[in-house]
């Protein structure tokens, strides 16, 4: 018998999680840790656990993720958006709330890149009159 597990991978500024969702009581395995020893803070474990809340199917599925690249921050909405993904596909009845919460869509907005005679992207070194 093989065990049905739903997979998609999403990705957020330059992080990018493949997600494995298969009915279970809700454990969470991101890069073989727990979610509270990965990100600790709660936020953004708020971030990755709110397309159960919105779909009130908190404790119905188990996570287990492999994020890669960007910052902390990046993965926890790269593996939100992968966890909304793989919903979607579970459950298709849920996909409308999913997309009018706006978890389905990836978030485009990338680090801007940095500009010849700048310091940063927009910085500037400081303007001198005299």
């Amino acid at each position: 018998m093989t065990e049905l597990r739903f997979y998609q991978t999403g990705r957020r500024k330059n992080a990018i999680a493949k997600v494995w969702l298969a009915p279970g009581t809700g454990k969470f395995s991101v890069n073989n840790k727990g979610l509270d020893d990965y990100f600790g803070k709660k936020t953004l474990e708020m971030i990755v656990q709110q397309p159960f809340e919105i779909t009130s199917t908190l404790g119905k599925y188990d996570v287990v993720a492999s994020v890669n690249g960007g910052g902390v921050s990046g993965q926890a909405g790269a593996l939100r958006h992968g966890i909304s993904r793989a919903l979607a596909i579970a459950e298709s009845e849920l996909r409308p709330i999913l997309k009018s919460a706006g978890l389905i869509s990836r978030d485009p907005r990338m680090k801007e890149r940095r500009k010849y005679g700048l310091k940063k992207a927009r910085k500037a070194s400081q303007f001198s009159k005299r």
